[in-house]
């Protein structure tokens, strides 16, 4: 998996699994861009911590299209390239699918934002520079919700499910310079979800056929196989669920 002389850009790179991505694109030898929305701390310490050098913890407002155009614009003069894009950053919140009620207007169109608009105005933004590279690939973070329906609430499902969809779509329009592809996790045991526990997370692994919960690491070693190892795979999904898809 070697990625020496490469520049990779994260987003949500201070949660748990954009920091298990950007330590293992670091290790393959990627200068790591770690991007971060307001938890700068935790960026910093990340990007410092990363083996290799050159990397940096920069802010990255994914709802903030003119500022993203000035990143890229950044990550071109300061780094001169970018081959690698993980759209990790998202959002969402525990609303029992039942309660319709809770799942508010303002709270659908937050997480539509979050995890739709935000990762395609990244790749909008980033997609020229990336196609200067010629072998760049783009991997956004989806999750199993996009074909089960579960997950933390209805309306995060069909924002993943939409991501999915958009993948396919850029797939078809950014090659043959980028490949984009999307791993799609199970309930993983971080902090991304308020108010999910981990003995919530033990009952869905408890579940799948294997039995486990999936760790962040796994789900940064699937995007290191979309970058470093499906050279010919575009457009797809990469279940990273422990078999919950066919449990």
């Amino acid at each position: 998996m070697d990625l020496k002389n490469k520049v990779a850009v994260v987003t949500g790179a201070s949660g748990g699994i954009g920091s298990a991505v950007s330590q293992r694109l670091a290790e393959a030898g990627a200068r790591v861009i770690v991007g971060y929305n307001s938890k700068a701390a935790e960026a910093e310490k990340i990007a410092a911590s990363l083996p290799g050098s050159g990397h940096k913890a920069m802010q990255i407002q994914v709802l903030d299209s003119p500022s993203l155009k000035e990143l890229a614009a950044t990550v071109e003069r300061d780094f001169g390239r970018c081959d690698v894009l993980v759209n990790s950053a998202g959002f969402t919140r525990m609303i029992p699918h039942h309660d319709l009620d809770a799942l508010t207007d303002e709270l659908i169109d937050s997480i539509f934002a979050a995890n739709v608009r935000g990762p395609f105005a990244m790749v909008r933004a980033f997609a020229p520079l990336m196609k200067k590279s010629g072998d760049a690939v783009i991997v956004n973070i989806s999750s199993v919700a996009a074909i089960s329906g579960s997950g933390s609430n209805i309306a995060y499902g069909g924002s993943k499910a939409a991501m999915d969809t958009m993948s396919i779509s850029l797939a078809r329009v950014l090659g043959p310079e980028i490949r984009v592809m999307t791993v799609s996790p199970a309930a993983v045991d971080t902090a991304f979800v308020p108010g999910r526990t981990t003995a919530m997370v033990e009952r869905v692994a408890a579940s799948t056929p294997l039995k486990r919960i999936v760790t962040a690491d796994e789900v940064a070693q699937a995007v290191m196989a979309a970058v470093t190892h499906l050279t010919s795979s575009t457009g797809w999904v990469i279940p990273v669920d422990g078999g919950k898809l066919v449990g």
